[in-house]
């Protein structure tokens, strides 16, 4: 009885060590070239079907369990399809370089109409363009005076229309104007742009501020339901809390919130 005992609890040990093992790990990098480092490079988990992409110091971030196929790829650079392994797993790190693509040309013939490749040796063999010659005597004005006013070209020039100005900015030109945006919403899109950059980046920075052990360890918050748990406390207002800097105020909330968060899904 005791021997069966043993071997039970020996299994149960087993099964939640290799199930520990395969908890998902959040995996932070480096993807660099031959030149440097690697924009915009795209990160896809083969097995969950989830991306990133690098940023512009080449960084990423990506959730992975032990197993998982991580595959690196880049315009200009070769795909790389990486295991992720235990080792990898502790180290929490993976550094990626990536090789650049070499795009080969077809042969060609670069010797045309005889040529011999010497500049010397090859201006004399190029017959001369009549046509050029035509154009360079048309357009030779040594001989006219421009000094001389023409009475016609003078009459159409007083003759000439006043020019109606459309523009409905110039009237207010030297009364505060200092510039004219060449773009009329483009000061709104760019600002719309920033704000959407910020939202994007939230999740990423609160996790590398607060680290993973207050989410994970102390907030019990599921790996996989990180991002929801963020979705779930966004109407309290954390990203303008994390914006202005209130910290303390943040942390509070999220406390709050996760007791509630984790009844919630322990129901459903």
């Amino acid at each position: 009885m005791i021997k069966k005992l043993l071997l039970f609890f020996l299994f149960l040990g087993c099964t939640l060590s290799a199930y520990s093992q395969k908890k998902p790990k959040i995996i932070i990098g480096k993807i660099t070239d031959s030149l440097g480092i690697v924009k915009n490079a795209n990160i896809i988990n083969l097995k969950t079907n989830q991306g990133t992409f690098s940023s512009e110091q080449g960084l990423y971030r990506i959730f992975a369990s032990e197993g998982d196929t991580l595959r690196f790829s880049s315009v200009q650079h070769q795909s790389k399809k990486i295991v992720i392994t235990e080792r990898i797993i502790d180290a929490k790190e993976l550094n990626v370089k990536l090789k650049l693509t070499i795009y080969t040309l077809d042969e060609f013939d670069l010797k045309r109409h005889n040529l011999m490749g010497r500049l010397g040796v090859d201006l004399k063999d190029v017959p001369n363009n009549k046509k050029d010659s035509l154009l360079r005597s048309a357009l030779d004005f040594s001989n006219i005076d421009f000094s001389e006013v023409d009475p016609r070209i003078d009459a159409n020039i007083r003759a000439k229309p006043p020019e109606n100005n459309v523009d409905p900015i110039s009237k207010f030109s030297g009364a505060g104007a200092a510039a004219v945006m060449p773009f009329k919403y483009s000061e709104r899109l760019w600002a719309l742009r920033k704000e959407l950059a910020r939202k994007k980046a939230f999740p990423y920075q609160i996790l590398s501020e607060l680290g993973e052990q207050f989410f994970f360890d102390q907030l019990k918050i599921p790996i996989e339901n990180y991002f929801h748990f963020l979705e779930y406390c966004n109407p309290l207002g954390i990203e303008d809390l994390h914006k202005e800097g209130k910290t303390l105020e943040l942390i509070k909330i999220l406390r709050a919130e996760s007791i509630s968060y984790l009844k919630i899904e322990k129901k459903e």
